[in-house]
């Protein structure tokens, strides 16, 4: 099975947020995940992506109904009374659970984009972020908003709980800006939790009181519900200006989700995962699910991995590497890891390394030698 991620959560006025790439704090986003348009648009091929066909038509929202709002212009607070502040991230491994959960669904993509140039859902036209292999990174999913001082070309931080002027700060910088959203899995507190029919939650998340894995597969019979909530997340991150997007829990079929998710549903799902985010004008890391690394890379632009070395995993990223895209390595200091142990081997294979806290808390960023400079 492959490696599930843990997230420490903060809790604020009682409310407390769980996760494990996945979080739960809530935001003055306004954004209502349910309330965009979901319709069918124009076929889309992936170019160069095999295995699973993904099904011909493309779900996507047209852009025009999404409540997402840029949330925190004003003052750069972005907390509504009472609700929960917080970031998610972690490590964590084995079958327990809390993060690196997916989910499934159908291949259906959502626009078109080539050369950069994106189109479809949201009606967004230009041209997106292609990051540089060498992109060196920052990671804090707890903090909003986080410290701006690290020097590095991206900054990897939680979507609901940063505002519009934290991302413009960072862009002030000369720093891209990813925006971290859960795709796989039902976290309370979240601004549209209320939006989640109960069709769609599958098992708890073990480890994590509240969090339910979603069924993401193209069959299910709250598909087009699950598309359209994921939609006005990422346009939550659009509106808000980031650069890219970072999908927590995109591979719950090597859990229990409480759905029969195969393989092919999930591949489908982040595929089309992707090809919305794309068409809606930002570029998307795939987030760990390392046992369809060949049949995704073609759809994103880069990878973030959890601890590739104390895993013995790091070849695995190797397509990535081979296409001239970004690979990011997080180790973790609570599984024993050190940058001597892990920051040789990851630039020799041109991976991008840093060792962090398994909180993701801002409380340690210990870089490898190639991941310093605003490169992006």
């Amino acid at each position: 099975m492959q490696k599930e991620k843990l997230l420490l959560v903060l809790a604020l006025f009682g409310c407390s947020a769980n996760s494990t790439d996945s979080s739960s704090d809530s935001s003055n986003s306004g954004v209502s995940g349910g309330s965009a348009t979901v319709t069918t648009g124009g076929s889309t091929a992936h170019s160069g992506a095999s295995s699973v066909s993904t099904a011909g038509t493309s779900a996507v929202a047209t852009g025009g109904t999404s409540s997402a709002s840029t949330g925190g212009t004003s003052g750069g607070s972005d907390t509504e009374a009472g609700a929960t502040n917080v970031g998610q991230g972690g490590a964590g491994r084995g079958g327990q659970a809390s993060a690196g959960r997916g989910g499934t669904s159908n291949s259906s993509t959502a626009g078109s984009n080539a050369g950069g140039t994106t189109s479809g859902a949201g009606g967004s036209t230009g041209t997106r972020w292609q990051p540089a292999q060498g992109t060196t990174f920052y990671w804090d999913l707890q903090n909003a908003p986080p410290d701006n001082t690290k020097n590095v070309g991206a900054y990897d931080i939680d979507g609901w709980g940063n505002d519009a002027k934290e991302v413009s700060a960072l862009h002030a910088l000369g720093i891209k800006v990813v925006c971290y959203m859960d795709a796989g899995t039902y976290e309370p507190g979240r601004p549209d939790s209320s939006d989640f029919p109960a069709d769609l939650k599958g098992n708890a998340v073990e480890g994590w009181p509240g969090e339910l894995w979603l069924d993401v597969r193209a069959s299910g019979p709250e598909y087009a519900t699950l598309q359209s909530i994921m939609l006005a997340r990422f346009k939550v991150c659009q509106s808000k200006g980031f650069d890219a997007v970072e999908p927590d829990n995109i591979d719950g079929y090597q859990n229990k989700p409480g759905f029969n998710t195969t393989a092919a549903d999930q591949l489908a799902y982040n595929k089309w995962i992707a090809d919305t985010v794309h068409s809606l004008g930002m570029a998307i890391f795939q987030k760990n699910d390392l046992d369809q690394v060949e049949e995704l890379e073609p759809s994103f632009d880069g990878i973030l991995d959890e601890e590739c070395n104390k895993y013995s995993e790091c070849d695995t990223l190797a397509p990535y590497t081979a296409a001239g895209k970004p690979v990011w390595d997080a180790e973790y200091k609570d599984d024993g890891e050190t940058t001597a142990k892990f920051c040789a081997a990851d630039i020799k294979a041109n991976i991008v390394g840093a060792l962090y806290s398994l909180d993701l808390d801002g409380s340690l960023f210990d870089p490898c030698t190639n991941d310093v400079g605003k490169i992006n």
